[in-house]
């Protein structure tokens, strides 16, 4: 059976549903695309239209399509031999043009895509034809790619605009329905019009009758909150109860053991917090598991111990209110997401450059970048950690300690692009061998290693070595090689 996701893709933007605002700007870039030749970054969460609303535009204009997926090896070489060769030259037609499509363009990192970072940069500053890059995650993009684009974002689908879309394929594929199922499916589906479009086709392939008991909603009631859940899993719920809660709540096992490890001493104490810790131990040796294997049916067994674990362990009745709060743990992390996001961005970068685990890099390796880079001194090695990592403001900030919107952050994270940038130069001088990244020395070799080979056995000439409560930036051990 043909995929509707496919067989009814719009034809036209004037069809693209939910997104009028950035349907409108796409329209708007390309219309003027030979003013300013400006590569666009088409960005939001999957599902929502954004390749669909990028094959509309290209019917629309008339334009051929060049298109780079995922399931592609994106290397430097071969970004260069496809989606260069392509937005380089013209029409196949000798008519028109054409817009090169390049999809998961956040994903561009790793041995897989190695130096296809790079090569896409370059060619989206150079590009004598349109360019569009598709992306889930705009800020998992490198900051020269981003510096070098324009973005349009794309939003959720709203539930007003999906349920049209629904009758329309209703009407289309003979199928009797009800409003109110039609309803449920777009309130299952929040947001992703791909994702319920496929559970239509799926619910339509076994009846051409669609009632509401025929969907069957798999949706997390979004209204229980996490106070409530702790009310019911420490005063409240027995096992079987305490597990079922944990379904309406919209937390990880790892999350969700923080918050229970954090205010289930407000209410337990003695034999009882003793037991219900043993049931946390056991859940985090689960939660171990699915970090070092990857494999997440671990985490049945985490929100077993963190659940029904706990809730066996209470002894008596717990009455009154509690005040709860936030996982302390998370304060030190600035209690937000974004300072956690920040976090795993930076120890993503180190993990892929240092070949370790993200775990690794975050406990062993970027406590050495803090010291070293601390307030930006020294500023050269900071700046090459800037350009080694892509690294942007918010990150150099946390790393180092400094303000974010100083003009000293500001300086340092522009003179890493600019690093970035003539290191691909001399690079692409070569054919694309090897990748920009074996230009940048990595910081953590030196935090771990402390010096280079070069600096194995110092000359005759050398300084002696200053004493450890030495303030000086120009003498701190392990550092000369990035000065």
């Amino acid at each position: 059976m043909t995929d509707w996701t496919e067989k009814y893709r719009p034809s036209s933007l004037s069809e693209v549903r939910g997104n009028n605002k950035a349907r409108d700007a796409l329209r708007d870039w390309a219309q003027s695309w030979p003013e300013h030749k400006e590569a666009v970054v088409l960005h939001g969460a999957p599902g929502v239209g954004k390749t669909s609303a990028a094959h509309a535009l290209a019917n629309d204009m008339g334009w051929e399509v060049i298109e780079l997926n995922a399931s592609d090896q994106r290397t430097a070489d071969v970004i260069e031999r496809v989606a260069g060769e392509a937005a380089h030259s013209g029409s196949l037609t000798g008519s028109g043009r054409k817009l090169v499509i390049l999809d998961e363009a956040d994903n561009l990192h790793g041995t897989y895509d190695r130096g296809g970072a790079g090569a896409v940069t370059k060619l989206v500053k150079s590009a004598g034809q349109p360019v569009v890059l598709i992306a889930n995650d705009y800020y998992e993009m490198s900051q020269g790619l981003r510096g070098a684009t324009r973005d349009i974002e794309f939003r959720d689908v709203s539930k007003r605009s999906i349920v049209p879309v629904l009758r329309d394929l209703c009407r289309r594929e003979n199928i009797d329905y009800d409003d109110e199922a039609l309803d449920a499916l777009a309130e299952k589906n929040a947001g992703d019009l791909r994702s319920v479009v496929n559970d239509l086709q799926a619910l339509a392939e076994d009846d051409r009758t669609l009632r509401e008991e025929d969907v069957v909603t798999g949706e997390r009631d979004r209204t229980t909150g996490i106070f409530d859940f702790l009310d019911a899993l420490i005063k409240e719920e027995g096992p079987e109860g305490a597990l079922k809660a944990s379904y309406d709540v919209e937390e990880t096992p790892d999350d969700l053991l923080n918050w229970v490890d954090e205010n289930m001493p407000k209410d337990y104490e003695g034999a009882e917090l003793a037991n219900a810790y043993d049931a946390l131990a056991k859940a985090d040796v689960w939660l171990g598991r699915v970090r070092a294997t990857q494999n997440y049916s671990y985490w049945r067994y985490a929100t077993d111990n963190i659940t029904a674990g706990v809730a066996a362990a209470r002894e008596g009745e717990k009455g009154g209110w509690t005040r709860y709060g936030p996982p302390s743990y998370w304060s030190k992390l600035g209690r937000t997401r974004g300072t956690r996001d920040t976090r795993d961005y930076v120890a993503r970068r180190i993990a892929e450059r240092a070949g370790c685990s993200m775990a690794t890099a975050r406990r062993e390796l970027m406590p050495f970048l803090a010291a070293m880079t601390h307030h930006c001194k020294p500023r050269d090695l900071t700046v090459r950690m800037a350009a080694a990592y892509e690294l942007e403001e918010k990150h150099v900030a946390y790393v180092t300690g400094s303000g974010e919107s100083t003009n000293k952050v500001e300086s340092i994270v522009a003179d890493a692009e600019e690093m970035r940038e003539e290191a691909m130069e001399a690079h692409t001088e070569g054919a694309f061998e090897g990748t920009l990244e074996d230009d940048l020395d990595d910081p953590t070799e030196i935090a771990v290693n402390g010096s280079d080979e070069e600096d194995e056995a110092p000359g005759e000439d050398a300084e002696p070595e200053e004493a450890e409560d030495d303030e000086s930036d120009e003498n701190q051990s392990g550092l000369g090689d990035f000065m």
